[in-house]
């Protein structure tokens, strides 16, 4: 027993040291292991830091040949805008005047059209019905000597004549076109009679009243 008890205090301060270093590495060991377990972030990382900008923006400066076409354009922009004013204005009118003149236009294209077809094949008694249409018109201006009312008159009723022999469908259609046009040139010149009539008659009635004024105001 009392071997023992030496033994023990002997061994016992050489165990403690030892026992109290492994228990400290230990602990030292897991907490390296907390340490490598944390994780960063990339932008934590001095890597992908990006420093603040240090740059300014500056206008270059305005050289000569800028400051003339400056200048320049500021010059021709009135003329530049008359222009076009001007030529839009002139297309309004040209189109305007095209939709005004269009059906006359398309009505002469397809006369012309239709007498290009007719020439191209005539019928038979054509040139026979022409010579004889053209000869009535020269035996009318014969006839006609010393007026020219009559030679007027005479050739241009000699021709219309023969030429509704020769095409009586065609001269009818003419003939009620014609009175077609002296009934409504006769109606307008009839209103425009009675207009003016209307007009002189009211100018009267004025003057009659203003001298019934002046009369009774003198009086």
């Amino acid at each position: 027993m009392p071997n023992l008890g030496t033994i023990v205090k002997v061994v016992l301060p050489m165990a403690v040291p030892g026992a109290l270093g492994l228990m400290s590495a230990t602990v030292f060991a897991a907490s390296e292991a907390k340490e490598n377990n944390t994780t960063l972030m990339t932008n934590e990382l001095s890597l992908y830091d990006t420093p603040e900008s240090q740059l300014r923006y500056e206008e270059p400066e305005v050289g000569t040949v800028e400051q003339g076409v400056a200048s320049l354009r500021k010059t021709v922009e009135p003329y530049v805008s008359w222009c076009e004013e001007n030529t839009h204005f002139a297309v309004e009118k040209v189109q305007s005047y095209y939709k005004t003149v269009e059906p006359g236009v398309n009505t002469t294209h397809s006369i012309v059209k239709d007498m290009y077809a007719f020439l191209n094949d005539p019928p038979s008694e054509f040139y026979a019905s022409v010579g004889v249409i053209g000869f009535s018109g020269i035996l009318g201006l014969y006839l006609a000597k010393g007026s020219r009312v009559r030679m007027l008159m005479f050739p241009t009723g000699l021709m219309a004549l023969s030429a509704s022999m020769f095409y009586p469908q065609h001269a009818a259609s003419v003939a009620r076109t014609t009175k077609h046009c002296i009934f409504s040139w006769g109606s307008e010149g009839r209103v425009v009679l009675e207009e003016m009539l209307r007009g002189k008659s009211s100018s009267k009635d004025k003057v009659e009243k203003t001298q019934k004024t002046a009369s009774q105001k003198s009086s």
